[in-house]
């Protein structure tokens, strides 16, 4: 029953998704293609504002951090130098049967066996048991002609620069599959042209690529997605200093954009990367998902990263300390949250059902900073030419300091809850009394109360109610 209620609610925002003009399913028209999206108009304006709030809190109310916009595609020694050629995998499990194709240690876990870092032959080994008595089965149809597990290459190749049929590993190139390999490489040129002191940091926000087995749980977990990553260079004596307030902040940044502290929580890691040192993971308690899943991490990587890249480079990595003249490779505290998926946060978290006069409003509670749109802009009838001239000529106004919409497709009605499902904070009409009084009428999305206000003071009433 909890299944059900949790794959309703995300059936009602992948619904939502497409009606309202948040998320489409790419390449439709051709039948799409699996785990990819294209984001709409309110789905890029809300990615947009999401991506700014980080942004503003890395960047511009920060002196120690730097920004970067890395390329996709690196020289292919940097995927070597990193690990990722040899070690980004999955196991992967396929069923005769039916065709479908699994991760072999989440398939595991469907039997409490946690194989999150075992070994391929580990893996087989506990398949090879629960095989010998009988239990293992196919989670989609039920079968037990299932393969043995194998390595699967999350890595995602491209033949740039070379002709499609002479693509081999020796001249192959690949898209990231995360964006802090670009920071690595750039961050000798950043401390030599802006001669930053540690700590410091460089943060940028860009596209990576993955080649999963089973992407799922709509944007959740795409092959395509952007990631908003920070690398913060220190001395490893300040390490256990900064990790924590790196936490404190970032656990802070969820609150300031209106997600309750009892809606997150923390994941330690148990099991770590051979490079880390500790490793902890923002939790969401999505609806749709059913529970507690991840929007981001953060972890105390050491210095593995910049000593690899030396190591393969040939390039002097260290840092001179000014004071103690020391020479040492940085550690790196990083922080990585995925914004697709804080987008599906969001909407997660905005979703709201009411009843409204015998009928069901569905309602986008974004906090109003976030809101695609921040005010609507009516005539109250469209087939008022003084009305639409007057409504346009406001919205022309507001629209120069906020993301507004003008809308005179149906009813006022219709127009209230169109607004409402795409999470409109305020709607504003322009009516026949407004060319006696200069007033309009203002409707708040969450209480739905309606006041009347003079068009001189619009200014100033947006403006206390967006700061608050």
């Amino acid at each position: 029953m909890a299944n059900k209620k949790h794959d309703t609610a995300l059936e009602k925002i992948v619904s939502l998704c497409k009606r309202r003009g948040f998320v489409y399913p790419s390449s439709e028209i051709y039948g799409g293609l699996a785990a990819i999206y294209d984001y709409g108009h309110y789905g890029t304006l809300l990615k947009n504002n999401i991506r700014d709030s980080w942004w503003k809190s890395m960047i511009q109310t920060r002196h120690d951090i730097v920004g970067l916009d890395s390329a996709i595609f690196m020289h292919p020694k940097t995927w070597i130098a990193s690990g990722h050629v040899s070690g980004f995998n999955d196991p992967q499990v396929d069923c005769k049967a039916c065709k479908n194709r699994f991760r072999a240690d989440h398939l595991l876990k469907n039997y409490r066996i946690e194989a999150d870092k075992a070994t391929i032959e580990e893996i087989n080994k506990n398949l090879a048991e629960l095989r010998a008595k009988k239990k293992l089965k196919c989670p989609n149809c039920g079968s037990t002609n299932l393969t043995d597990a194998k390595i699967f290459s999350l890595m995602v190749k491209s033949n740039i620069g070379s002709p499609t049929e002479e693509l081999t590993e020796e001249n192959v190139v690949y898209l990231r599959p995360e964006t802090c390999g670009g920071i690595y490489l750039e961050y000798k040129n950043t401390v030599d042209s802006l001669h930053k002191k540690l700590p410091f940091g460089i943060a940028q926000v860009g596209k990576a690529f993955r080649n999963e087995i089973v992407a799922r749980q709509f944007i959740f977990r795409t092959r395509e997605f952007e990631q908003m990553e920070m690398q913060y260079f220190l001395d490893p004596s300040m390490m256990k200093e900064k990790y924590e307030m790196w936490k404190d902040l970032r656990w802070n940044w969820y609150l300031a954009n209106g997600i309750p502290a009892d809606k997150i929580k923390w994941h330690k890691h148990e099991k770590l990367a051979h490079y880390a040192t500790e490793a902890y993971d923002i939790l969401y308690d999505f609806k749709m998902l059913g529970g507690f899943d991840e929007v981001e991490g953060i972890h105390a990587r050491g210095n593995w990263d910049l000593t690899q890249h030396a190591k393969f480079s040939g390039v002097d990595f260290n840092y001179t300390d000014e004071k103690t003249r020391d020479k040492f490779i940085p550690h790196i505290m990083e922080t990585s949250a995925g914004l697709n998926r804080l987008l599906l946060m969001f909407l997660d978290f905005a979703y709201n059902e009411e009843e409204v006069k015998h009928e069901t409003r569905v309602v986008m509670k974004f906090p109003k900073h976030l809101a695609p749109i921040k005010i609507a802009i009516f005539p109250l009838l469209r087939n008022k030419p003084e009305l639409v001239s007057k409504a346009k000529e406001l919205y022309l106004e507001l629209a120069k300091k906020y993301m507004c919409e003008f809308d005179d497709n149906g009813n006022i009605g219709k127009r209230y809850r169109r607004q409402d499902e795409i999470g409109t904070p305020y709607c504003v009409t322009i009516d026949f009394d407004t060319f006696t009084d200069g007033q309009v009428t203002v409707r708040d999305r969450d209480t739905m109360e309606q006041v009347r206000i003079k068009i001189l003071d619009l200014d100033n009433f947006f403006q206390n109610k967006f700061a608050q």
